[in-house]
């Protein structure tokens, strides 16, 4: 055979051999065959992948910080309660929530709501771990409790921040157990502050913190978190028209559960501070229609209908009134004083009042303006303790 004919027929070869090598996959897949698995185009990035720097922005940052240094002292709350059928059958009940440890004896702080009506509570440590745990105390007027594991296993605990320097538009960070899925992350900001809501039984809670960072069934009781890692608040209760998360969640100001929970682990019940208010009408919330028709010398304030026998506020005079007069949606006494500020904190309803008084502490002295008739007054009187159980 002609030598230039071979090397054509070898060169030939040599590019179909070439062709097949490279088209060998799309020929296997024409014939039927599958790949091989290291051929595939996503195991053939990995050592791509590898070799890339992995980047994590100032944000990410920030979550990852919080969450490592927070979720050890965050615990899941299951516990048991009772209800009867329509049989008069006793049907045991699990609930869910979340809590966190605040001191290395084993306190650990949550809702009232998580503890409410239970006869059993079990905790379950960021470790695993399972303890049972006992009530120490809980006031439904602030909707906290306090419970305690044995302290054997507690080496940890969180870092309680100050919630009275939080301004709208930080970074929120919740850490809790949603349907029961532990120590799950969210994040958002503080959307408003001050806010009041009402539970289930109709209490009202004011100076509510309210945030967007997803807050659902279950992570009642845990944690709301700053940038620093530090508990400014407990996740409590969400607005919602479905029962899910739809982008408001409240939180009680970590300040006060503090106060709370302190009251509650050394004396067994919470000091309110007191100073014998005991009905009153807000002119605030009436028509001015009425306060003119009334004669009264102002739109706003706390006209006092009873008092409480040796209160404060009877030791120092004041005095309720006993001109009775009706309105269509209501009936009451005129005549009586009318508290207008404390420590020059303006006083325009009751909602005002409670959150003025609550920042008082057992034995301050403060002091009370109010009208008597069109007169002007001031008296100072010494904040007492309001007999509240604790549980």
């Amino acid at each position: 055979m002609n030598k230039r004919i071979l090397k054509q027929i070898i060169f030939i070869l040599v590019l179909l051999i070439i062709f097949l090598w490279i088209k060998k996959d799309d020929l296997l897949d024409f014939a039927g065959y599958e790949p091989r698995a290291e051929v595939l185009d996503f195991n053939e990035q990995k050592e791509e992948l590898e070799n890339r720097p992995v980047i994590i922005s100032k944000d990410e940052e920030i979550n990852i910080r919080v969450f490592e240094q927070a979720h050890p002292a965050v615990v899941n709350i299951s516990t048991l309660t009772y209800s009867v059928n329509s049989w008069l059958q006793i049907i045991p009940q699990e609930g869910q929530g979340s809590g966190f440890i605040i001191d290395k004896r084993g306190y650990i702080l949550t809702n009232y709501h998580v503890t409410k009506n239970a006869k059993k509570i079990r905790v379950t440590l960021a470790s695993g771990d399972k303890l049972p745990a006992k009530l120490v105390g809980r006031d439904e007027r602030s909707d906290i409790a306090v419970i305690k594991v044995d302290s054997e296993q507690i080496n940890v605990a969180a870092t309680l921040g100050d919630s009275d320097k939080i301004r709208v538009g930080q970074k929120a960070i919740a850490i809790g157990n949603p349907f029961g899925l532990s120590h799950t992350l969210t994040t958002g900001i503080i959307s408003a502050l001050g806010r009041s809501i009402e539970n289930s039984e109709g209490i009202r809670i004011d100076e509510i913190i309210q945030t967007d960072a997803a807050i659902n069934p279950g992570n009642s009781g845990g944690p709301l978190l700053n940038s620093n890692g530090e508990v400014i608040g407990i996740n409590t209760a969400i607005l919602s028209r479905s029962g899910g998360y739809q982008g408001i969640g409240f939180a009680i100001p970590i300040n006060r559960a503090k106060e709370i929970a302190s009251h509650i682990i050394s004396t067994g019940k919470v000091l309110r501070p007191w100073i014998g208010v005991e009905v009153v009408v807000s002119l605030y919330d009436l028509d001015d229609l009425y306060v003119y028709t009334f004669g009264l010398p102002v739109n706003y304030g706390l006209l006092l209908q009873k008092i409480a026998s040796g209160s404060p506020l009877d030791q120092a005079g004041l005095r309720v009134g006993n001109e009775r007069v009706e309105i269509p949606s209501a009936e009451f006494n005129i005549g009586g004083d009318i508290i207008v500020a404390i420590d020059n904190e303006r006083i325009r309803n009751l909602k005002e009042y409670t959150m003025v008084l609550n920042k008082k502490k057992i034995g301050q002295k403060i002091n009370i303006v109010y009208y008597r008739g069109n007169q002007r007054k001031k008296v100072e009187v010494t904040v007492s303790e309001a007999d509240t159980s604790a549980i």
